[in-house]
């Protein structure tokens, strides 16, 4: 009796694949009274939370409010910061992308105004403001694409903190283990060529290549879905594609 693959065990779900939501503290967004006036906040802290790739910051706000955002490099504890129209442009400070300079690097970009920080809030990220044009702007991804956004969405000047966390290696796989408890997935995994026949359709032989074609239709079910699902190309024809573009 053959096992079923990774990708049937997702779709039915299960403990290990739900969201660790009780080991959150709460999500990180710009509030929403801060879009029209400006508001002054110290921060309170800086925590980490498991499963985050970068730090959370709680602030205080003027009024007694509270909330919650991805800190940039070079804020601390204690620091004064300001948020919405007229703050002034210092790393930590929030301000709608229509007052940021162009060439100023920034984090925690809106979509929509008002949505709370979209784009650049992974650890050392940041997005660039590329240029102005009426009321929008033209953002430069972390990805090198250029998007154009509105230029009420608000963004954090500054590189997302916690720069370095890649380039420390984890050495030993019982500290890897417990990283990966903190996400929603089955580690580690297994490559399919290594597997048993009954346990994958890319497993038996003597041999670590699959042995057949991986490309596989949309309408498969699911215990043949991996490999290349519905692909135009694969391979060298895909490559060649890609380097003429």
């Amino acid at each position: 009796m053959g096992k079923r693959i990774l990708v049937q065990r997702k779709g039915r779900g299960g403990i290990q694949f739900r969201s660790k939501d009780h080991l959150k503290i709460a999500p990180a967004r710009y509030p929403q009274d801060g879009i029209d006036n400006l508001l002054r906040g110290v921060i309170k802290e800086i925590l980490h939370e498991p499963g985050r790739h970068t730090p959370i910051s709680l602030v205080e706000l003027e009024n007694g409010q509270e909330f919650y955002y991805i800190p940039p490099e070079g804020v601390y504890e204690g620091q004064e910061i300001q948020i919405g129209k007229g703050a002034e442009v210092k790393t930590g400070n929030v301000l709608p992308l229509s007052e940021i300079p162009d060439g100023s690097l920034v984090c925690n970009v809106e979509i929509r105004p008002g949505d709370g920080g979209k784009i650049a809030r992974r650890s050392g990220t940041y997005a660039i403001v590329f240029s102005h044009e009426g009321d929008k702007v033209i953002l430069r991804l972390p990805s090198r694409k250029e998007k154009l956004v509105d230029a009420r969405c608000r963004a954090t000047i500054g590189v997302v903190a916690g720069s370095g966390r890649v380039e420390k290696p984890f050495m030993k796989a019982g500290i890897k283990y417990y990283h990966e408890r903190t996400h929603p997935k089955r580690w580690p995994v297994v490559r399919g060529v290594a597997m048993n026949p009954v346990s994958h359709p890319h497993g038996g032989g003597s041999h670590k290549r699959p042995g057949k074609p991986t490309t596989v239709a949309r309408t498969a079910p699911p215990g043949q879905k991996v490999g290349h699902i519905a692909a135009r190309k694969t391979g060298r024809a895909k490559r060649r594609a890609a380097t003429q573009r």
